[in-house]
């Protein structure tokens, strides 16, 4: 009896070499924390829950930069309920600034990407596995999450953030030209290589820091993807953003703008 032989579209072969892939990658998570001792054990579930219904390996790096208000004793707690090989605990003294974390968790990164994102439960991790398809179709050195593109959009903010937040785009669209709808944001994935490369160059400290890494990224010829998501405003906690972010941004945008 003659065998039967099925034959498969080029779109279901590459998705089965995408799967195949990812099961071989392994994610690491920077999480950089300062007073988040209430929103950290819903993200580190999130992201547990949506790593494991994926079927992605991954670790998670919480770096607390010596809060007071007992994140770090949260921290260890999660070390100790999802077991040491899916969270590390790599506190810091004091706050050190958002590059030195970066820097600092990915001493300890065992994966072949990272993905940084904010604790505060603003950037769901729902939108990670959408990263890590749009990473692969398109072979991106890096994916950046988007408020200004597609359905992406901003919750739980006032008018006059929402105002400063679209000028601030605005300025760095006209000035810098970063090939990147949103250079503000700080939800993105990296090939660990070009983060370690790109971190190298940077000079920024804050919020520019995030907004340099995409120039830089551009100067260097590295490829970006983009995957639009919801924005909400923090559940727990003050945001940490006040008049002297502002004039730091600015300052950071001009010399950027000069040096670029």
């Amino acid at each position: 009896m003659a065998s039967l032989e099925v034959s498969r579209s080029p779109l279901s072969s590459r998705r089965e070499l995408e799967v195949r892939s990812t099961r071989q990658d392994k994610y690491s998570v920077l999480l950089p924390t300062y007073n988040e001792r209430e929103n950290l054990p819903l993200i580190v579930w999130l992201l547990v829950k949506s790593f494991s219904e994926s079927g992605i390996n991954y670790e998670i790096i919480i770096i607390d930069d010596g809060s007071p208000d007992g994140t770090k004793d949260v921290a260890e707690q999660l070390e100790k309920i999802y077991g040491s090989d899916r969270i590390l605990l790599r506190p810091r003294e004091k706050k050190l600034g958002l590059g030195t974390a970066y820097i600092h968790g990915m001493k300890h990164a065992t994966g072949n990407y990272i993905i940084i994102m904010d604790a505060d439960l603003s950037h769901h991790p729902k939108f990670v596995p959408e990263f890590i398809r749009k990473q692969k179709e398109g072979n991106f050195d890096i994916v950046s999450g988007t408020r200004y593109k597609g359905n992406g959009g901003v919750y739980g903010w006032d008018l006059k953030r929402k105002i400063i937040s679209r000028g601030a785009n605005f300025l760095t669209q006209i000035l810098l030209r970063p090939g990147a709808s949103d250079l503000t944001g700080s939800f993105r994935l990296y090939r660990k290589e070009v983060l370690e490369k790109l971190i190298e160059k940077c000079v920024s400290k804050g919020y520019v820091f995030q907004m340099e890494m995409i120039v830089r990224a551009r100067q260097l010829n590295y490829t970006i993807g983009e995957v639009p998501i919801s924005f909400v405003d923090r559940v727990y906690g003050e945001s940490k953003l006040g008049g002297n972010e502002i004039v730091s941004f600015l300052r950071g945008l001009l010399t950027l703008f000069a040096t670029t």
